[in-house]
C-alpha cells in the first residue's frame, strides 16, 4: 500500500502544459526522490498535491483517501507538510518562535499574544538541539545563513508531526557542511517514521539519501527504481541530453 498515490494528475497554464498525467507513488516510511529537467514540472506537482494549485484532472489520494484539490490548510491537517524553493521563516521573529508558531492553534496571532505553554516552548527547544540551532534560539530568524534557513524550515514543518514531508530542493545554495547536517536530520527523522518525497537537482545528495528515486520530463514520470537503476535508464539520459 501506498502513502501518497498520484493518479493522472494534469495542470495547465494557458497553453502550457506543466503536468501531463503524471502518475506516481510513495512507499510509507521511503525517502524518495523526485527528479527531472529544469522546467519538467516537479514543484507544480507539489502545488497540486499539497492544494496550492488545483488539478485539471487525476486524482491524489492521501492513506488511501482522496485528497484533490483540498486546500493548504486541510491537506496540512491530514499529515503532510512542505517546505518551498526558498526557504520560509518570519525575518523578525526569533528562531525560537518561528518553531512555535505551527504548534499554536492560533498560529502567529496566538504566538504574539503570549499563548504558549511551558510544554511547547520545551518542544522547541528541543527541535533546535536536535537541528543544531540551540545557540541560535534568540536571534531573528532573519540573521540566519541560508543553509540555517532551509534546517529552520525543516524544524517547523515538523512540529507539526507531519506523516509525509515534501521537501522543495532542500540542498539548493547550501553549503557543504550545513548540507550534510540537514541529510543526517532527515535521516533520523526518517528513522523516527517520517516520510519524505524530496525534489532536488543536486545528483549527489539525491543518490546518496534516496532508497528510491523518480523521474520526471514534460509532466509525465518516465522512470523510477534504486539510484542505480535510473542512472542507468536510457530514458533517463535522454531526458537530460535533450533538455
Amino acid at each position: 500500500m501506498s502513502l501518497l498515490e498520484v493518479s493522472d494528475l494534469s495542470k495547465r497554464f494557458g497553453g502550457v502544459v506543466a503536468v501531463d498525467g503524471c502518475s506516481l507513488a510513495v512507499a510509507p516510511g521511503s525517502i524518495t526522490g523526485l527528479i527531472g529537467p529544469n522546467g519538467s514540472g516537479k514543484t507544480t506537482l507539489f502545488d497540486l498535491v499539497t492544494g496550492f494549485l488545483q488539478p485539471d484532472a487525476g486524482e491524489v489520494r492521501f492513506e488511501s483517501r482522496p485528497i484533490t484539490g483540498l486546500p493548504p490548510d486541510q491537506v496540512h491537517r491530514r499529515g503532510i507538510g512542505r517546505t518551498f524553493q526558498l526557504a520560509r521563516v518570519f525575518p523578525r521573529l526569533t528562531v525560537l518562535e518561528n518553531v512555535l508558531v505551527p504548534v499554536r492553534r492560533a498560529g502567529l496571532l496566538g504566538l504574539l499574544s503570549g499563548a504558549t505553554t511551558r510544554g511547547e516552548v520545551r518542544r522547541g527547544h528541543e527541535m533546535l538541539e536536535f537541528l543544531g540551532l540551540t545557540h541560535l534560539a534568540d536571534q531573528p530568524a532573519g540573521r540566519l545563513s541560508y543553509g540555517q534557513r532551509k534546517l529552520l524550515e525543516l524544524g517547523t514543518v515538523m512540529m507539526s508531526r507531519p506523516r509525509l514531508v515534501l521537501l522543495d530542493e532542500p540542498a539548493g545554495g547550501v553549503n557543504p557542511g550545513l548540507l550534510e547536517s540537514i541529510a543526517a536530520r532527515i535521516r533520523d527523522l526518517n528513522a523516527a517514521g517520517t516520510t519524505f518525497l524530496i525534489v532536488e537537482h543536486d545528483m549527489g545528495f539525491v543518490m546518496g539519501l534516496c532508497g528510491t528515486v523518480l523521474v520526471l520530463d514534460r509532466g509525465r514520470t518516465i522512470a523510477g527504481g534504486t539510484p542505480a537503476e535510473v542512472r542507468a535508464d536510457p530514458a533517463v539520459l535522454d531526458a537530460y541530453l535533450g533538455a
